[in-house]
């Protein structure tokens, strides 16, 4: 994965936020947990998710040199105590050290699932829980269909040649599934859609930059051609009904290390 602009992911974030903001409400946290926040990214959901520990203990880790840089100003600036480490999620180091693992918006940028979910049982104390939501199934299908419309055109076709989809968007059984021969019990993965539409052509443009075409604009070294993506794709969302609507879906999961 290439590097995010925290910054700008932190003022565009309000669809992540209000996903987080609904996983919270399933927390099953008690107020002295010792909790991960697997990939924090700004830390705008982190300072809510520390709010549900009053008496507890967070640990912060994002794989973004940026993003963990902009969550610990953010916590900073909060007063919230929270440790904010880089570290990958297919690679914890901790080992037998939280009562829960929380992650909102993360999961689907890690290819290999089953050492996501190995790295996390290792890392929750037992009768541990975790509680996350991520892309799943059909997220963002036609978006990134009408990307590869627009990239598929003579100018853009060196640049993507051995270019592999960052994502894993994975299904609701495949997560379960995973999650249970891991050794995890009480599992459940659900999908659910989640229509976004952004409110203009310049805060779609932006969101697309940032979050969604990151990774493609990242492989294209020609600014100009970087900017005709970002238009073309612009241009064509204008005409959806209703316009700037990203067809996201979200997959939540939750489950228990056994005692």
């Amino acid at each position: 994965m290439t590097e995010w602009n925290a910054a700008e992911y932190h003022r565009l974030s309000n669809p992540q936020m209000d996903w987080g903001m609904r996983l919270l409400e399933l927390l099953p946290a008690h107020e002295t947990d010792t909790v991960l926040d697997a990939g924090c990214g700004s830390g705008r959901l982190t300072v809510e998710l520390a709010a549900r520990i009053p008496r507890g203990r967070l640990i912060a880790l994002d794989l973004s040199h940026n993003m963990a840089t902009k969550a610990r100003e953010e916590l900073a600036r909060a007063a919230i105590p929270v440790l904010v480490a880089n570290a990958s999620l297919t690679a914890l180091p901790l080992a037998h050290a939280v009562d829960g693992v929380f992650s909102s918006a993360v999961f689907h940028w890690v290819q290999n699932h089953d050492r996501l979910f190995a790295e996390i049982f290792r890392a929750l104390k037992p009768g541990g829980w975790v509680l996350a939501q991520c892309g799943g199934g059909p997220n963002l299908e036609s978006t990134h269909a009408r990307a590869k419309r627009i990239l598929s055109h003579a100018d853009f076709v060196p640049y993507f040649r051995n270019w592999r989809a960052p994502w894993n968007f994975a299904t609701a059984p495949q997560t379960a599934e995973r999650l249970r021969r891991t050794g995890f019990e009480g599992v459940e993965a659900w999908l659910h859609t989640a229509p976004t539409t952004l409110e203009s052509a310049e805060n779609y443009r932006d969101f697309l930059a940032t979050v969604i075409l990151h990774p493609h604009l990242a492989q294209i070294q020609n600014a100009l051609l970087r900017e005709r993506l970002l238009d073309e794709m612009t241009a064509t969302a204008a005409r959806d009904a209703p316009p700037f609507t990203l067809d996201y879906w979200r997959l939540t999961m939750r489950a228990r290390r056994p005692e």
